[in-house]
């Protein structure tokens, strides 16, 4: 008795293949930096501005526009207090454009200053702040390193998405995430049965008998299955513990997903071997015709 073949399946996954391909560039499109804006006249009194400006910026603030002083939060000299301790912070220092972005866009108790001090007051500010109580880094901040800065995204977000995910999912993008996983479970799925049963159906009882060789793939994929968990339960382990250490490390996101991936396979890989060599099955038909119940 003859079933579809394998053509639709492989139709689907190839259609759930390029809305994959689509959804990702939608994704790389939003999540994509904004550029920053380059003002020559700022980058060129940078170096000259910072040591008087950004003294006074620290120190007063902006009162007219809204801006208190920093020092006020993290001290006189940068030893920390209602805010976090600046001096020695070997974050800012192996990432000065961090300063740029928490400066103007504020991170817990800390208020954004954009709108409230202008570039120059900014990158002064940040520049005192990376050359003041024994900080020092290579060359002064300016808008190129901000804009190459920015291409890294925050710890802080990849704790709760990945490098590729937006923020905020918009429906058309709901959408088209559900519509390629229906088309991929429909092409996985008639793959497998196609594998599993066979291109034709004959009713009545199937009699399986394992072979050798199917024994030992299954004892593979098992084995294959714990181990895999065992590395997953490590590094979401391992990730905590960064998260939790007094200078958060940024999660192995690619490890976690890619042992959590394997896991799933192996498990999948696992009940279909069981299925076509181990399990008994047993086709049935409604009438003579020849007409499957379904």
């Amino acid at each position: 008795m003859e079933r579809n073949d394998a053509t639709m399946p492989l139709v689907a996954i190839f259609c759930a293949a390029i809305m994959a391909v689509l959804l990702l560039w939608q994704f790389n499109a939003e999540t994509a930096p904004k550029p920053v804006a380059v003002d020559p006249a700022v980058v060129a009194s940078i170096s000259k501005d910072y040591p008087v400006l950004g003294k006074q910026v620290y120190e007063a603030g902006n009162p007219a526009k809204g801006a208190i002083a920093c020092q006020g939060c993290h001290g006189a000299q940068g030893e920390g207090g209602a805010g976090p301790k600046l001096a020695g912070d070997e974050k800012i220092l192996k990432d000065p454009a961090y300063v740029y972005t928490i400066v103007t866009k504020g991170k817990g108790g800390m208020p954004s200053f954009e709108g409230k001090l202008d570039d120059k007051e900014i990158y002064a500010v940040a520049n005192y702040v990376l050359h003041s109580w024994g900080n020092t880094v290579e060359k002064p901040l300016t808008p190129d390193i901000v804009a190459a800065g920015q291409s890294k995204i925050d710890p802080a977000v990849l704790k709760n998405r990945g490098r590729m995910v937006p923020e905020d999912l918009k429906l058309p993008e709901i959408f088209l995430g559900t519509f390629i996983m229906v088309l991929l479970s429909y092409g996985l799925i008639g793959l497998y049965s196609h594998w599993a049963e066979g291109a034709e159906l004959h009713p009545g009882i199937h009699k399986v008998r394992a072979t050798p060789v199917a024994t030992l793939l299954i004892g593979t994929t098992m084995a294959l299955t714990v181990l895999f968990t065992i590395l997953f339960v490590r590094q979401m382990n391992i990730d905590y513990q960064g998260w939790a250490a007094k200078e958060p490390v940024m999660p192995n996101v690619t490890k976690e997903g890619f042992y959590s991936a394997m896991i799933i396979l192996m498990i999948a890989g696992t009940l279909a071997l069981y299925k076509k060599y181990f399990m008994d099955d047993e086709v049935v038909i409604e009438d003579a015709t020849g007409e499957f119940p379904w």
